[in-house]
């Protein structure tokens, strides 16, 4: 069940905390758009279900990594990791395909997107775990 949640913190966690920041952001005067609605190439489905998808997928991901950790490692490694491995991703892979140029700027937005993302993750999956588990034994996972 816990990778099922992981999906789903990860797909939620797009919506409210990556794109919530993005909105944020655009809102100040920032070349980016929140809640992008145009479509994706193949299936068209709207850019942000199919950001939040894969941020589902980096979500089990992630859980991997962060459901093993305890207290400040938890949120350290949730922050950290997410950060860094959907950015580097995004810079190697997706960028290259799209044709889209890499530039210091966008680097330091995908960190700070995305390590509020992995942010967002471990703050849900804490809450999933707090609600779904209330045994004393289990209460102290994840990040307790």
């Amino acid at each position: 069940m816990p990778i099922v949640a992981s999906f789903i913190a990860g797909f939620v966690s797009t919506l409210l905390f990556h794109q919530g920041l993005v909105a944020l952001l655009s809102a100040t005067g920032a070349p980016i758009t929140a809640y992008d609605m145009s479509a994706t190439w193949p299936l068209g489905v709207p850019q942000v279900i199919s950001l939040a998808f894969w941020g589902g997928v980096w979500g089990v991901i992630l859980w991997f990594v962060i459901g093993v950790r305890t207290r400040l490692a938890y949120w350290g490694y949730a922050v950290l990791i997410g950060a860094v491995a959907p950015t580097v991703v995004a810079m190697a892979v997706v960028f290259p395909l799209k044709g889209i140029a890499i530039t210091a700027t966008k680097v330091a937005a995908g960190l700070i997107l995305n390590g509020v993302w992995g942010l967002g993750v471990a703050l849900l999956m804490k809450l999933y775990w707090v609600t779904f588990h209330r045994s004393s034994e289990e209460t102290a996972k994840p990040g307790a």
